[in-house]
C-alpha cells in the first residue's frame, strides 16, 4: 500500500495526552543519553549508574515514545495502528507478513519518503526464502556501528588487533556495516568468506599481530578444516572470532576454540539492525553452567531441549518483550531510525530476565554471578539478558514432538570425528506413499559418502536425540519405526547443498520429501 493511498486520517489523531506529554518529558532523558553513547568508557560510566528497575522503566518509556513519534510521522504505521485499532489493540505487533508487505517502503519510512541522500539499502540473505530490502539513513547507520564497536571493546580489549572481515560482502547487511563499525576499533581487511585470501592475509602479515576474524559459525570451522588439510600453521596465530546471523552451539564453540583464543556471538537480524544483543564473558558462563547443570538450565529456560544462545543487551536502545509463544518483540527506541520498527517480530523463539532477576535464580542455585565475570577488570554491566533459541519456522514435527535443527548441531558436535567433517546440515519430513512421516536429516560432507558412514551418522543421531529431547523420546518409545530419522549423506555442494545464488547463509529446513 503506497503513501499516496492510505487516506487523509489526521496521525497525531491519534496520540494521547502521555503521547504528548512523553515527547517534552523524555527530551532532555534522550539528548543526554546521545551523549553519553559518544565512547565506550563514557558509555559504561552512564550504564553503571543505573539500576536493573530503572533501565527497564525508562527503556520501557522510551518505546512508548518510540510508538508516538511513529503515528505521528510515519503514514504506514499510523494507517497500520488505526486499523488495528478498530479492532481493540492499540499497539499491535508488527512484522513482514502485517506491515512489512503490506506497505509501500516509502510509506514506511518518516515522512512517507526517501531522502535524496545518506541513504543505504541493505538485503536480507533470504535464507528463508525472500530476500527484503531494509532502508537505513546515514545517522541509524553510524548509531548502529557504535553499538558494535562498543561491544568489540568490551570483548576483546584495546589492544590494537586486525579485523579480517568474512562475513558475505555486497548488497547485505552484515559484511558491509561489521567492516564499517570495526574501523572505529582496527584495522580491516574486508575479504569476504574466502579461505584463500585470508590465509594469504595472515601469511603476508604475520604472527606478531593480534587478530579478529569475523563470520559466520560454520565459516570459521571451514576455515580451521581448510587450514589444517593444508598444513598452514593456524596454532601460531594469536586469533579472536566474532561471529553472528546463525546460532552456534557450545559444541562448535569448543571445536572453534582449538584455535582462537576467544569466540563471540551478537545477535542481530536485518529486519532489526546489528547489534541487537552481544554475547558477554557472563552471558556464555551462564549458558555453559545450564549446558552443565540440568537443575540451572530448567530453572532458567525450562524443559526445552535446545540450549539457546545467551546474551545482554541495553534496554535504553531496543525495548525487548516476549510474546505468548515466548516470540521475542523488539522495538528500536533511538529516534534516527528512517524507517521505525515498533514492537517487531522477527519470530525468534526466546526470554528475557531483568540482571537482578537473574542474579537471584544462580544465588538459589549457589552461584554468585559477579564471580562468572571474566572481563579483565572492565565494569560489570549489569545488563539484562536475552536467550533465542532461533526461528519457529525451522521446527519440524512428528507425532507431537518438535525436533529443531539447534537438537542436531548438539548431536553433531557430541561426535568429534562425525563433525570434522560435516561442513553443513538441514533437516525436513519425509512423507511416503502411504503417508507415513518420519524426520529427514541431510548432512553435506567432506568425504566419500558410503552406507557404513551413513549407518554411522544414523545411530549416532538417533543416539543422542532419544539422551537429549525428551519428547522426541517418549514419541519413538511409541512409535519407533515413524520416529528412526532417515539419514541422507551428500558430497560438497551437492543435492540440496548446492545453494542458490544469492544465498549466503545456510538453511536449516527443507520442504516436506514425498517418496
Amino acid at each position: 500500500m503506497t503513501t499516496a493511498t492510505l487516506g487523509r486520517k489526521n496521525p497525531t489523531a491519534l496520540l494521547s495526552i502521555w503521547d504528548r506529554l512523553l515527547f517534552v518529558a523524555l527530551a532532555p532523558i534522550d539528548f543526554g543519553l546521545a551523549l553519553i553513547s559518544q565512547t565506550y568508557h563514557t558509555f559504561i560510566w552512564g550504564i553503571s549508574r543505573l539500576s536493573p528497575q530503572s533501565m527497564e522503566r525508562l527503556g520501557g518509556l522510551r518505546a512508548r515514545l518510540a510508538h508516538s513519534r511513529a503515528l505521528a510521522a510515519v503514514p504506514a504505521y499510523a494507517h497500520f495502528v488505526a486499523d488495528r485499532s478498530e479492532l481493540g489493540d492499540n499497539n499491535p505487533e508488527t512484522d513482514k507478513a502485517s506491515y512489512i508487505d503490506r506497505y509501500e517502503i516509502e510509506a514506511r519510512c518518516t515522512h512517507g519518503r526517501i531522502p535524496a541522500w545518506d541513504v543505504a539499502i541493505d538485503e536480507s540473505s533470504g535464507s528463508t526464502g525472500t530476500p527484503y530490502n531494509w532502508i537505513r539513513c546515514l545517522k541509524e547507520r553510524r548509531d548502529s556501528h557504535r553499538i558494535i564497536s562498543f561491544f568489540a571493546t568490551h570483548c576483546f580489549g584495546s589492544t590494537p588487533w586486525i579485523t579480517i572481515n568474512a562475513f558475505s560482502m555486497g548488497a547485505w547487511a552484515t559484511g558491509i556495516n561489521m567492516g564499517a563499525a570495526l574501523e572505529k576499533n582496527s584495522v580491516v581487511k574486508n575479504t569476504g568468506p574466502d579461505i584463500a585470501k585470508i590465509l594469504n592475509t595472515l601469511q603476508f602479515l604475520g604472527t606478531s599481530h593480534n587478530y579478529l576474524i569475523l563470520g559466520y559459525p560454520p565459516f570459521l570451522k571451514e576455515l580451521i578444516d581448510e587450514a589444517d588439510k593444508q598444513g598452514f600453521l593456524l596454532h601460531e596465530y594469536r586469533l579472536n572470532g566474532l561471529v553472528g546471523g546463525e546460532g552456534m552451539s557450545e559444541g562448535l564453540r569448543d571445536y572453534l576454540l582449538r584455535r582462537f583464543q576467544k569466540v563471540y556471538s551478537g545477535y542481530g537480524a536485518t529486519d532489526l539492525e546489528l547489534g541487537v544483543a552481544g554475547e558477554t564473558s557472563v552471558s556464555i558462563a551462564i549458558r555453559r553452567l545450564a549446558r552443565e547443570n540440568p537443575s540451572i538450565r530448567k530453572r532458567l529456560f525450562g524443559d526445552d531441549s535446545r540450549l539457546p544462545m545467551v546474551f545482554q543487551y541495553n534496554p535504553l536502545m531496543h525495548y525487548v518483550e516476549v510474546n505468548e509463544h515466548r516470540e521475542l518483540i523488539v522495538t528500536i527506541t533511538r529516534g534516527s531510525v528512517l524507517s521505525p520498527r515498533i514492537r517487531y517480530n522477527v519470530h525468534d523463539q526466546g526470554g528475557i530476565l531483568r540482571y537482578d532477576e537473574m542474579a537471584a535464580i544462580l544465588a538459589s542455585e549457589g552461584v554468585d554471578i559477579e564471580l562468572l565475570d571474566c572481563s579483565n577488570g572492565k565494569s560489570a554491566m549489569r545488563l539484562p539478558f536475552l536467550w533465542v533459541y532461533g526461528r519457529r519456522d525451522f521446527t519440524i514435527s512428528v507425532m507431537g514432538a518438535n525436533i529443531y535443527p539447534e537438537d542436531v548441531e548438539q548431536c553433531l558436535y557430541a561426535e568429534p570425528e562425525l563433525a570434522r567433517i560435516t561442513r553443513s546440515f538441514c533437516q525436513s519430513l519425509s512423507e511416503t506413499a502411504r503417508a507415513r512421516v518420519q524426520p529427514r536429516f541431510l548432512f553435506e560432507i567432506d568425504a566419500e559418502p558410503t552406507e557404513e558412514l551413513r549407518e554411522r551418522f544414523a545411530d549416532s543421531m538417533l543416539k543422542r536425540l532419544l539422551a537429549l529431547n525428551s519428547d522426541f523420546r517418549a514419541a519413538w518409545q511409541e512409535s519407533p519405526e515413524m520416529l528412526t530419522p532417515q539419514v541422507e549423506l551428500h558430497r560438497l555442494g551437492e543435492g540440496p547443498f548446492n545453494t542458490a545464488p544469492g544465498q549466503i547463509k545456510q538453511s536449516r529446513l527443507l520442504k516436506a520429501n514425498r517418496d
